[in-house]
């Protein structure tokens, strides 16, 4: 990011930071977890849209989303997105430019944040993963960081704000691999999963 989106996330996150804390008082555990320099690959479950402004204002440095293609076709929307550091993707094909970017992102040293459920589960169960952020952090070496968000859908009801909470995992290193197999991506991703349930057992 550039000064002037760089200026404008931190704005934005303090917005959110003030709203979170002090209106909805929501509950923020594990922050010390997460690696303070170098990629990481932030995976956390999806149950509401508040999700990504959840986790980005609790993790401690910016962190680059990828987002449904389909936000990016509302021309103000868009706009926010990518001033936020959003990119989008194509959900359930394989979307080159979405890989290019991200790779981009990790190799730089920045924060990827991905939701490996692929779309919202409203009911609050963690559903299967997708392989994808498991396949970055073999490519790059970048650790995992798993993150449970649990009552974001219930955020706005009766007319009033609620609180809800964020958990952050210890990282989860993928150990330096030239060359990896469909399994151990699976494995990764398997691994990244049972710790986000584990997190939200102990919400």
């Amino acid at each position: 990011m550039g000064d002037s989106p760089a200026l404008f996330y931190r704005l934005a996150k303090f917005i959110c930071y003030i709203f979170f804390q002090y209106i909805c008082r929501w509950e923020v555990k594990g922050q010390e977890n997460f690696p303070l320099e170098g990629p990481a690959v932030v995976v956390s479950n999806h149950v509401s849209l508040w999700d990504p402004v959840a986790v980005g204002v609790a993790i401690p440095r910016p962190v680059r989303f990828m987002a449904k293609e389909e936000l990016f076709r509302i021309p103000f929307l868009a706009q926010l997105l990518r001033a936020l550091g959003a990119f989008p993707v194509r959900r359930g094909r394989s979307d080159r430019q979405a890989l290019k970017e991200s790779l981009e992102i990790l190799r730089s040293g920045q924060v990827l944040g991905m939701f490996p459920e692929g779309t919202r589960v409203r009911t609050g169960e963690l559903g299967a993963f997708h392989g994808g952020a498991a396949l970055l952090s073999l490519k790059t070496g970048a650790p995992l960081v798993p993150v449970a968000v649990k009552g974001t859908e219930q955020i706005f009801r009766r007319g009033w704000f609620h609180t809800f909470q964020v958990l952050i995992g210890n990282p989860i290193y993928p150990g330096s691999k030239e060359s990896y197999t469909p399994l151990e991506v699976e494995e990764l991703s398997q691994k990244a999963r049972e710790a986000i349930s584990k997190l939200l057992k102990e919400a």
